[in-house]
């Protein structure tokens, strides 16, 4: 199993997490689909829970909060990327023009954590380690493999995210419309043009999970009440699918082709 046993780099997407409107349900959904454990967590963390794969912390699920007055957040998978200072972070975020959804805050001795949104809208977290560092398993069937910017702007992006986290982004070779997102020279994620995203597609990340047979997945998805938003195909770097939850967070299941 690949398991993470060092910190993740700063700019390095290393936490996704789900806030449902029915979190039992969604805990329900994801075990299924892919062998996930978690259950509500304590009170003083509003119910969170950390799901599991194999013992090894994968992914987050909590229900939907508002404060009173404010409409219900939607039901998306958030991107977290790693910051060795939170409030540092902050403060190039909003220097660089991005905006400030939910300020610097403490998660108990876990670490801190924030909610903004770049200059193009696409909405992320940003997560200072402290006792938790993030996903303890990645890169293997269940568990997160990929964090993707889908955004109107790549120029754009690029100088957001590289003033912010020191984010580089290169042109893949060969291919117009899709990028890496690289910290020191490492590729850490990717980036494409919200152009190829069914028209009114707001920008946003997207999370990939690996899994081990794309197609015999998705039929398992539709199985318990999820949609397909894009059938499994073959691409350059294997073959994926694109879908959505029973209360609709859209997320990609890709098994990558062995080098």
């Amino acid at each position: 199993m690949p398991e993470v046993t060092t910190p993740y780099v700063t700019g390095t997407p290393c936490w996704v997490d789900l806030m449902a409107k029915d979190q039992q349900a969604a805990l329900d959904f994801y075990r299924d689909l892919f062998g996930w454990q978690g259950q509500p967590g304590p009170a003083e963390f509003g119910g969170y829970a950390v799901c599991q794969l194999n013992g090894k912390a994968a992914a987050g699920i909590g229900p939907a909060m508002a404060p009173e007055g404010m409409p219900t957040p939607p039901t998306v998978w958030t991107s977290y990327l790693a910051g060795s200072d939170a409030q540092a972070t902050q403060d190039a975020i909003v220097a660089a023009g991005g905006t400030l959804l939910v300020p610097v805050m403490d998660v108990g001795s876990l670490g801190r954590m924030l909610i903004a949104a770049d200059p193009q809208g696409a909405v992320f977290g940003v997560w200072q380690a402290v006792d938790f560092s993030g996903a303890q398993v990645v890169n293997e069937p269940g568990a997160l493999t990929w964090n993707e910017l889908h955004t109107s702007d790549i120029k754009g992006a690029t100088a957001f995210y590289g003033e912010a986290f020191g984010i580089e982004m290169e042109p893949v070779e060969g291919d117009i419309e899709y990028w890496e997102l690289k910290i020191g020279g490492r590729p850490v994620g990717g980036a494409t043009l919200l152009s190829n995203d069914p028209p009114g597609t707001p920008a946003h990340w997207l999370t990939y999970f690996a899994v081990d047979d794309v197609d015999s997945t998705v039929d398992a998805l539709v199985r318990t009440g999820g949609t397909v938003l894009a059938p499994p195909f073959d691409m350059v770097a294997g073959r994926m699918a694109v879908a959505a939850d029973p209360q609709g967070a859209p997320f990609a299941m890709i098994k990558v082709t062995a080098m």
